[in-house]
């Protein structure tokens, strides 16, 4: 069938993203950057072909769920060629589509240039762990990589709860069950409920999207268990603030106290184009220690970064500091570095005093 075809030359082409959009032509992201097919605008009849016959693959899924609440979310794989995490959405009075692709096999967190210290809070047994960045920035990439540590070294039982479950993990030395939002269970929080009855050690919750999944995954994490999961925000003190704001004036200082206690990292990141057309993930890298956990019950999140700062001997790592490294290793340009920069003033002085002393 066509989209199967348009499926392939997206693998083909190390496609990251495919847009089926009415009005525009057939669209890849490849390396950082949207790029036509061709120059044939798709139109709602064709569209509406192609829409049809992503369901078909995903096994006849029903599209009850897209015509009634407006969007769905679903995988699906293709034999021989790859997996795909779809999102159909109706926007002006037509539907469209937005397909991630997702290769079969799990990630290799040094292919992907995933750092050590990152990897290593899969050795945690306890605790919360989240990793935020914005939409496409490789999150669940580095969550898959972490599972697939743990799996390939302890013996536990790994409950995931993803929406819709992207990379398959395979028992090894652990246990891993997998559940799909919709799919095998109705929310995030139900999940997460029912997880806690599942004798699970660690939990991967794909996303905490409301106060009700967050205090549960808090409860779980004050338990004994391990938690991961991704919030959208940009910065570590900003993933801890988006928490803290997600719950009334009046609790604010109790959920404070709780995630001083359970929190073990903070791992934020974003994609940067390269120099030779991938994209390298520069991440901002936060553990908790007792200075960390003091700041945060008082609510001094701003003084975070420069904990970071000097606490690079412990293994953390500013963004600032990521995308200098990137640029000494000549992945990517001093431009892109400081496009990338939460400070671009702050940046450009740094690269100019690294370039005056010889460093770059």
């Amino acid at each position: 069938m066509e989209i199967e075809k348009l499926l392939y030359t997206a693998v083909n082409k190390e496609a990251s993203d495919i847009f089926l959009v009415p009005g525009m032509p057939l669209s890849y992201r490849v390396g950082g950057k949207i790029v036509n097919y061709n120059e044939n605008k798709i139109f709602p009849p064709q569209m509406d072909l192609y829409i049809e016959e992503l369901y078909r693959l995903a096994g006849e899924r029903g599209m009850s769920r897209v015509r009634e609440k407006g969007d769905d979310d679903f995988s699906m794989s293709v034999a021989g060629m790859s997996r795909f995490r779809v999102n159909v959405f109706r926007q002006r009075n037509s539907l469209a589509a937005v397909i991630r692709v997702v290769p079969f096999g799990l990630p290799d967190f040094d292919a992907f240039n995933i750092p050590e210290n990152v990897m290593r809070i899969g050795d945690r047994t306890r605790g919360l762990v989240l990793v935020s960045g914005p939409a496409g920035s490789g999150k669940t990439t580095t969550l898959a990589s972490i599972i697939n540590e743990i799996n390939k070294r302890r013996s536990v039982h790994v409950i995931t709860l993803e929406d819709p479950i992207e990379y398959i993990h395979r028992h090894n030395k652990s246990i891993v069950t997998q559940r799909e939002i919709v799919t095998d269970t109705e929310s995030f929080a139900v999940g997460l409920r029912a997880a806690l009855r599942q004798a699970p050690d660690v939990i991967l919750v794909g996303e905490m999207r409301d106060k009700e999944t967050i205090q549960v995954a808090l409860t779980a994490a004050e338990t004994g268990h391990l938690v991961l999961s991704t919030l959208h925000t940009a910065g570590a003190a900003n993933t801890i603030g988006r928490i803290v704001d997600s719950f009334p004036s009046g609790m604010q200082c109790q959920i404070r106290l709780q995630l001083s206690m359970v929190m073990e990292a903070v791992v934020s990141q974003q994609l940067v184009p390269g120099t030779d057309g991938r994209e390298y993930p520069a991440f901002e890298i936060l553990f908790f220690d007792d200075g960390i956990r003091s700041l945060v019950r008082e609510g001094k999140l701003q003084e975070i970064k420069n904990m970071i700062l000097s606490s690079q001997a412990q293994g953390m790592s500013s963004m600032e500091n990521s995308l200098l490294k990137l640029v000494a290793e000549k992945k990517i340009t001093m431009e892109e570095a400081v496009f990338c920069s939460n400070n671009r003033e702050s940046m450009e002085k740094r690269i100019k005093r690294l370039e005056l002393a010889g460093k770059l």
